[in-house]
């Protein structure tokens, strides 16, 4: 159960790709629109995520103590491996 507790859980102060730009790639458009792709793909696969979540007919997704995946969630919050849901 503690090891379980220490990988499910995100430091305070972790920083998440694709959640703020750097200020030097807003001078340049090619890099800033590249960046805004990859941040519109990163929502996308945190809907598939939270979409295949809801889904009971995949496997493993029925039954009692059945958590959320959340670990690889591109914008999941500090703490708790979610928005203060337990991942």
């Amino acid at each position: 159960m503690a090891v379980l507790d220490v990988l499910s859980h995100h430091s305070p102060n972790e920083e998440y790709i694709g959640e703020e730009m750097e200020p030097s790639w807003g001078e340049d458009p090619v890099i800033k629109a590249a960046f805004e792709k990859f941040k519109g793909r990163l929502k996308e696969i945190e809907g598939i995520i939270d979409e295949r979540n809801t889904n009971n007919n995949l496997k493993n997704r029925n039954g009692a103590g059945i958590m959320p995946y959340k670990l690889l969630k591109p914008y999941s919050g500090p703490g708790v491996t979610g928005k203060g849901v337990p991942w």
